[in-house]
């Protein structure tokens, strides 16, 4: 962290200010950012954090003998110790860098499940999840014919725990379960899904994309196999992930990529690799990158996760309740327990119409399938609005897109 970044925040309230692009124009109008659920954007901290090691600490890692490999392989790994501080993983071995939680958990799928499933083995995933957490389990179902077991979604957006239970067989290998939903905002309860999956002997992989931004995540009191999330929903650099894993899981897995770095020994017959967790991270990775997303760890602990957590909650019960007296508004998935994510369709008007309509009133918002269409047609909506909150907004962001709702409806009705 740069001194200067130091106390560079003074309050949640106002934490807007440390956001360069907050203070930029859509459309010749004031940006209201509201789609961090797909990306957050980026405070002076990271911003500078990036420029400063590019000007001054820059080498590769790991491999030199000189001062400045050794100050960027220190620099480096240090934010491994800040991931696993974070998390509360009970050791920097059991953190992966990788390019996102989408690769996360491809890996998962490619070298924990792949080499040892069987055709017929079970992957109990949810009809929630993001087509991340869809994806690679489909291929391999086409690789080796695994089976994917569904978790049904009630009308209020939460998961059936009963017929959760239900579906362990002998035959089952892994849940794949998301922490938070990217379309409805569900938190799910994963401890107690996790407890369930370990009662039945099964490990279980926890998508925390959309949860880590928003809620202190503690992967030793959830007790989970698998965690995975990125870097850019918390307000770090794209490009980079993390995968959580316990170390009988990592120790037990092949390689996921060949190459430089991960590597013992190597001879024209054969290689040995290196130890967790180098042994998955080949070539050489976005160190800058890395080392941005420390100073977003930084960011993000020094106003506190449950500071976060208090605000988004403050701010989304403030938007449910604007958005609920808007005629013929209907929010889809209305879960006890969220994030602050907010889906909703408007009668006789098409959510990419009702998007376009806020672009052009300076609020960036999501309107689609949201890269979760067997949840879209669990609901029956061919897409939606989705509104998703971050530290940086507040009420006056929430007045903002009332206000450029009730235009919409006025142009379209």
């Amino acid at each position: 962290m740069l001194k200067e970044d130091a106390n560079q925040l003074t309050s949640i309230l106002t934490c807007k200010k440390d956001f360069p692009i907050l203070q930029s124009k859509n459309r010749n109008k004031p940006l209201v950012y509201l789609d961090s659920a797909s990306t957050a954007q980026k405070p002076h901290a990271v911003i500078n954090a990036l420029s400063h090691f590019y000007a001054h600490d820059y080498a590769n890692i790991h491999r030199g003998i000189y001062e400045l490999s050794e100050r960027a392989s220190v620099l480096y790994e240090n934010v491994r110790v800040n991931v696993k501080r974070f998390i509360n993983a009970k050791s920097e071995k059991e953190i992966v860098f990788l390019r996102g939680a989408t690769e996360a958990i491809n890996l998962i799928a490619q070298c924990y499940g792949r080499p040892q499933w069987q055709a017929g083995d079970e992957v109990i995933v949810s009809e929630m999840e993001h087509h991340s957490n869809i994806v690679p389990w489909l291929l391999l179902k086409e690789q080796i014919g695994i089976v994917l077991k569904v978790i049904p979604v009630s009308a209020s957006g939460e998961l059936d725990l009963d017929t959760y239970q239900t579906l362990f067989s002998a035959r089952t290998k892994l849940v794949a379960v998301t922490h938070a939903s990217n379309v409805l905002g569900t938190i799910n309860p994963v401890n107690e899904m996790t407890a369930i999956a370990h009662a039945h002997s099964v490990p279980i992989l926890i998508d925390g994309a959309q949860a880590v931004p928003h809620v202190a995540v503690d992967v030793a009191e959830i007790d989970c196999d698998f965690y995975v999330f990125s870097s850019h929903k918390m307000y770090g650099p794209s490009g980079i992930g993390v995968l959580y894993a316990k170390t009988k899981h990592l120790q037990n897995m092949p390689p996921y990529q060949g190459g430089g770095g991960m590597i013992e020994t190597v001879s024209f017959n054969e290689v040995t690799f290196a130890t967790i967790p180098q042994r998955f991270e080949a070539g050489t990775p976005d160190i800058a990158g890395v080392i941005a997303f420390g100073a977003a760890l930084d960011y993000l602990t020094r106003i506190g996760m449950l500071s976060i957590y208090q605000h988004e909650t403050s701010i989304l019960n403030d938007a449910q309740a604007k958005l609920a007296m808007i005629p013929g508004l209907r929010m889809i998935g209305m879960a006890k327990n969220k994030v602050g994510v907010i889906s909703f369709v408007l009668d006789h008007i098409h959510p990419h119409d009702v998007g376009t309509v806020l672009d052009h009133e300076g609020i960036a918002i999501r309107a689609g399938h949201h890269c979760a269409m067997p949840l879209m047609e669990r609901f029956g909506l061919p897409a939606t609005v989705r509104v998703s909150l971050g530290i940086y907004n507040n009420e006056k962001d929430i007045d903002a897109l009332v206000e450029a709702i009730y235009l919409a409806k006025r142009l379209f009705d």
